[in-house]
């Protein structure tokens, strides 16, 4: 993309995390730009503080500083509903990281509104998908805003040149002068913790033990299951052991409870949508509780057909949040019929977490349409006749009896 005319520019919305990129575009901007740049840090259960952002922001002469504490949001409005389509992007990512975007974006356009700002900013380097989520995101709520890509733009290529630009400009970062920095690129939220980069750029090579930060590995976990009960209403989470948890608190605690389990690691190379793969390495403990316990109690409640039209409907709705779209009319669309499917979607579902592994082993609702009486396998009074099978199987089998007539051999 080309570079935008900076006479047009006089106001810029960063989102801002405090650390080495964003600080150094925070400079860039004012500099390429001669614009005001004003930061937004968003606490998405990332867990760290943000608030030192603001000393790091006023130290670069910034003076409209955003810092929000959206993690209740986050889960409300974007994660619980994902999860409610069982969502999985290519049979395995849980979409810890797409998910997370569009909240962000949302609050960049809100923030660029408040301060009539021209152009908003982010960090996101030209060869991921992050890129792509923002930007969509921001034009499908605000086309008339302009997107400043830095790592698209200027020649900034390593962390040396970053580092050096850094030292020419007395950009103040704490950790500029430290010798040991992880070797992966990562990034956290309630949902998970990513790595990627480093030795995990060979996908052949195991990633290192000490690389994970929220799970021990599932031989070092307890020797003793642990049991939960997860109450439903409507397809959300709204209890764990009988304590009424708002979604947020539900994720903060299915992650420490996961993570102590070893639940939830996942190596993985993925197609990206800018169309290079990728490998990955992911934490998501309480969303891998959270999966495997909602498809539990829809298996109990939701409709055959409803469920199945479901499964066939989710890999599109996941493609759709990974690859950015998630303010469009087709993901509105999807959660209609999503949210409808969930009506029923209610009762509880006891979980076992051990050695890495999340079973479901009970489940119970007063809307379960299991019928004890149809299902026995001891005399059930009549209210399943069996001789009805007889003919259900004869019109099933008929036009295969045909192909057969026909002489056409279907084994081959």
């Amino acid at each position: 993309m080309a570079q935008l005319d900076p006479k047009n520019i006089n106001k810029i919305v960063l989102a801002y995390s405090g650390g080495l990129d964003t600080s150094i575009i925070v400079r860039w901007l004012q500099e390429t730009y001669d614009a005001e740049v004003i930061t937004f840090t968003a606490d998405i259960g990332q867990g760290e503080e943000v608030e030192p952002a603001r000393a790091k922001a006023e130290a670069m002469g910034v003076k409209h500083i955003h810092i929000e504490d959206l993690r209740e949001e986050f889960a409300r409005d974007y994660v619980f509903p994902m999860f409610r389509a069982n969502a999985i992007y290519e049979g395995e990512y849980l979409l810890g990281t797409s998910i997370a975007r569009p909240l962000i974006s949302k609050r960049l356009i809100e923030i660029a509104k408040e301060h009539g700002a021209d152009a908003i900013s982010h960090g996101a380097t030209g060869k991921g998908n992050d890129q792509v989520r923002f930007e969509l995101g921001a034009i499908a709520l605000a086309p008339d805003v302009k997107t400043i890509a830095p790592w698209r733009e200027w020649d900034l290529s390593s962390r040396e040149s970053l580092m050096n630009y850094a030292a020419e400009h007395d950009i103040p970062i704490d950790f500029a002068n430290k010798k040991k920095k992880s070797p992966y690129s990562m990034d956290a939220n309630l949902l998970h913790i990513s790595y990627e980069g480093g030795m995990l750029e060979d996908p052949y090579a195991e990633a290192e033990e000490d690389m994970w930060r929220w799970s021990v590995s599932p031989e070092e976990a307890p020797n003793e299951p642990e049991y939960l009960e997860l109450e439903y209403k409507k397809g959300d989470i709204v209890a764990i052991d009988g304590e009424a948890l708002k979604p947020y608190e539900v994720m903060i605690k299915l992650n420490e409870l996961g993570g102590k389990h070893g639940i939830g690691r996942l190596d993985i190379v993925e197609n990206r949508y800018v169309g290079m793969k990728s490998r990955g390495c992911y934490e998501t403990p309480a969303g891998t509780i959270m999966l495997k316990a909602h498809r539990g109690i829809e298996s109990l409640t939701l409709d055959r057909e409803a469920a199945h039209l479901k499964d066939e409907l989710m890999p599109r709705y996941a493609k759709i949040i990974y690859n950015g779209y998630w303010f469009s009319p087709e993901r509105e669309m999807l959660q209609a019929l999503i949210d409808k499917s969930q009506e029923y979607v209610n009762g509880t579902v006891r979980v076992k977490l051990y050695k890495g592994a999340v079973s479901v082993v009970g489940r119970k609702s007063d809307d379960s349409l299991f019928d004890e009486k149809i299902a026995t396998f001891e005399d059930d009074a009549g209210a399943y006749d069996q001789k009805d099978a007889e003919g259900f199987i004869r019109l099933n089998g008929l036009r295969l009896a045909i192909e057969a007539s026909r002489g056409r051999d279907l084994s081959k």
